[in-house]
């Protein structure tokens, strides 16, 4: 995909119609799900994890790990699918990521990966949903 998509529009509205409210509160009013909540914690197949919102594809399982955090970690975003800011809720700066299309509240992405980046994208698992890779991806939300 890598950025040759159409950004999504819909009001907060719509995308609560859309989501269950679990699912809403984390992608669109930045909650954070418990740690050892997801049940993709412990997802070890082969596929791709798109956002829950508008099912753009986010990470590839390849680039999965467990951190130990309680959270679905990745080293790598799938590039230009991802946007990030500076989030300052906890007085600490972190770097926020959302979904590229749809703007949806992915997590945070701190320096504390393995190789071969040293990152990890720490994901709410309410955010995204996996596709194995014997499946089709489901066409993005318009």
């Amino acid at each position: 995909m890598n950025g040759k998509f159409t950004p999504i529009d819909k009001t907060l509205e719509e995308w609560r119609q859309l989501l269950d409210a679990e699912q809403f509160e984390v992608l669109f009013e930045e909650a954070t799900e418990r740690p050892w909540s997801s049940p993709l914690n412990d997802e070890k197949r082969d596929g791709t994890y798109v956002c829950s919102a508008c099912y753009l594809p986010l990470f590839v399982s390849d680039t999965k790990f467990d951190s130990g955090t309680g959270w679905p970690s990745f080293y790598q975003a799938i590039e230009s699918n991802t946007g990030t800011r500076r989030d300052w809720k906890l007085i600490i700066p972190r770097t926020e990521y959302h979904c590229a299309r749809c703007g949806g509240h992915q997590g945070h992405v701190f320096g504390d990966g393995p190789k071969p980046t040293g990152q990890r994208w720490c994901n709410n698992g309410l955010a995204l949903r996996f596709v194995p890779a014997a499946e089709t991806l489901p066409e993005l939300r318009i």
